[in-house]
């Protein structure tokens, strides 16, 4: 999944053949052809000089940041089944269909531009079906590298999981909303209306309501004596269960309970439905982030604490806690033996903190120690029949807030109604909550299944249309009445960069003062979206311009804030990046690409894909100045465009020859 990777792995194994000599002859003959329209120049380029011996030899390389006449090269030879070994990043395996005897995963892991993952189902199933051609195999091979611990149900969840599904991503632009708006007889609502987006939301709808029309039956047949009395008590404890879980928010922060988190301290651990009841602290340690991930914990998620307590037998879990509680744990199930375990839970999972403490063997990996544990939990139990003491949050853990002194006295007053209601004890009580509780949980589920309705049959993202359209009316794009005005038609003719921030500098005269060749290093800022580690201190006359684009884009961004998008100032700003101005800047004014390649760290088939978005957005933007009826403008991007259009940018794909 690593562009670097693949050079390096293929590097490693230069000293190999895979080809006899008729082989390595007929790998060069279409190597150059495949390159002979190119200048001498830049037939001399590193990329494609170190290629040939590898190619020679069998082995290839194909990752988007190699020369797209290169990357068809390589394609060609691996069909002919001149390549043996292929060293391909995920653009190769997903996207194009070219079967491999074996197909091998040297990282189950990728970086997907947050963090760094496992793959999914869907990828895996994606590229290891490359594994087997048509009529020469009679089986395909996967082999899977696994250079970190994984646990088993991860491996099971790549290797057989459920597939991603096909959801529509439909996302509403400015220049569809406009191109849209300036045809008569149809209307962006229209669009929304009949798209496929829509159309997934709306095909529910049938099975929604049967599944409405059974629930309501349901509900209806449930006839529950004494309900009022039964409502009065289900509300009072449902209440206290919410008072409760803040005072245990509080009970558990770190400030107040680490201090007793010694070791041998008995601890109530409840998580969810699971009650394991009484263990004992081993240990805590303050909760890690793996690796190229944020630290987004609530404060009760930030230790780790070890717990020696019963499981069931057959409960299987990591050691790491990466969760509240480990998977695969639970308790015993009544009448079940189960075991004594260390298990590593986050401070969340303990309901209280007792008053006493137990001796521990120094070394609890062997069961017969971890045995000894239980026997003096369930002394303890014996000897404390009517519960074990737990430690008073005001007096003994010394939490003095006056807020949680009236969250104490709300649950007290709650507790008193409770025990005053006509059914705490009677034998009823157990049947009727259940049935109210069922009750409640089928209304629950029609009012989320109403609103699933709703949504469905309302117009998705119609919301987002007229805020759109809000700051579309701000800018000047349209009128009140919904009008497209010049400005709009303008915009209409560019989908290549960002269409209001170009629109606003075309109309402010940006590029009037502007060189051709400043004109197209400008236009590399709406396109270039690669990361890149340079962070390139820029001339005056490039500096400038790239100013008033980024004081442009400020204003797009207020309006849009303003008009409720939920646009990130800062966030949107970064889109625009200058990194590559420099590069551009040189190229239109007569640089070779091998001196363009030594003034960035940016692959050389990344500048080539620059380029030629470089060329669309100029086409686009002299279109744009027609429109307008500035055949000045006009003329200045076409001149850029024939500096930019040049050499290896303008090689003719292999495909189309």
């Amino acid at each position: 999944f690593s562009k670097r990777d693949c050079e390096n792995y293929a590097l490693q194994m230069s000293q190999l053949a895979f080809n006899d000599e008729s082989e390595k002859a007929m790998v060069a003959k279409v190597f150059n052809s495949a390159i002979e329209m190119l200048s001498e120049e830049d037939k001399n380029l590193p990329q494609i000089q170190h290629i040939l011996p590898l190619l020679r030899r069998g082995i290839g390389v194909h990752h988007s940041g190699l020369l797209p006449i290169l990357k068809e090269t390589i394609e060609i030879l691996f069909q002919e089944g001149l390549i043996k070994v292929l060293f391909a990043t995920e653009t190769f395996s997903i996207g194009l269909n070219m079967p491999a005897k074996t197909v091998v995963f040297t990282s189950v892991r990728k970086f997907d531009g947050v963090s760094q993952r496992w793959v999914t189902p869907s990828e895996f199933i994606q590229m290891s079906g490359r594994a087997g051609r048509r009529g020469l195999d009679e089986r395909g091979i996967v082999i899977m590298m696994i250079d970190e611990k994984m646990e088993p149900a991860v491996a099971k969840e790549i290797v057989r999981g459920e597939q991603d599904k096909l959801n529509s991503a439909f996302y509403l632009g400015y220049n569809m909303i406009l191109n849209l708006m300036r045809v008569e007889g149809i209307s962006p609502e229209f669009m929304l209306e009949r798209c496929f987006y829509q159309f997934q939301n709306t095909a529910s709808v049938s099975g929604l309501e049967k599944e409405l029309s059974e629930l309501e039956s349901q509900r209806a047949s449930l006839q529950i004596e004494d309900e009022s009395t039964i409502r009065e008590y289900y509300d009072l404890r449902q209440q206290i269960d919410t008072y409760t879980r803040d005072m245990r928010e509080v009970i558990t922060h770190p400030n107040y309970c680490l201090q007793f988190m010694q070791s041998g301290r008995l601890v109530k651990i409840k998580y969810k439905d699971y009650d394991f009841g009484w263990g004992a602290v081993v240990n805590f340690t303050p909760r890690r982030a793996p690796k190229g991930q944020k630290q987004d914990w609530s404060p009760q998620q930030s230790y780790v604490i070890d717990v020696v307590f019963e499981v069931a037998k057959d409960a299987n879990f990591a050691t790491q806690a990466t969760q509240d509680l480990p998977e695969g744990v639970r308790p015993p199930a009544p009448g079940e033996k189960g075991k004594t375990e260390v298990v590593p839970v986050l401070l969340s999972c303990i309901e209280s903190i007792g008053h006493l403490r137990i001796f521990l063997p120094k070394d609890l990996r062997p069961a017969d120690e971890r045995s000894k544990v239980r026997k003096m939990l369930e002394e303890v139990k014996r000897r404390f029949p009517d519960g074990i003491a737990v430690l008073d949050p005001i007096e003994n853990m010394g939490i003095t807030d006056d807020s949680f002194k009236k969250l104490l006295r709300k649950i007290e007053v709650l507790e008193s109604r409770l025990l005053s209601n006509p059914l705490h004890n009677s034998p009823r009580l157990p049947d009727l909550y259940d049935q109210y509780a069922a009750k409640v949980e089928l209304g629950a589920k029609i009012k989320a299944v109403k609103k699933q309705i709703g949504d469905a049959l309302s117009i998705m993202q119609l919301d987002e249309l007229k805020c759109r359209k809000r700051v579309l009316r701000r800018l000047g794009f349209i009128n009140d009445s919904d009008v497209v005005q010049l400005k709009a038609r303008v915009a209409c003719e560019i989908s290549t960069g960002d269409e209001l921030v170009l629109s606003e500098l075309l109309f402010s005269k940006f590029f009037n003062d502007l060189t051709p060749e400043q004109c197209a290093a400008s236009l590399s800022c709406f396109i270039f979206e690669e990361k890149t580690q340079e962070a390139p201190a820029l001339k005056e006359e490039l500096a400038k311009p790239f100013r008033e684009i980024q004081a442009q884009a400020r204003i797009v961004a207020k309006i849009s804030q303003e008009s409720k998008l939920p646009v990130n100032e800062d966030e949107y700003l970064a889109t625009f990046k200058h990194q590559l101005m420099e590069v551009v800047f040189a190229w239109s004014k007569g640089a070779s690409f091998a001196e363009i390649c030594k003034m960035t760290d940016v692959y050389e088939g990344s500048l080539i894909r620059l380029f030629r978005r470089l060329e669309e957005l100029l086409r686009q933007i002299a279109q744009a100045a027609k429109v307008m009826g500035s055949e000045d403008l006009e003329q200045k991007f076409e001149t850029a465009l024939s500096k930019v259009r040049r050499d290896i940018v303008a090689a003719q794909s292999l495909y189309l020859r």
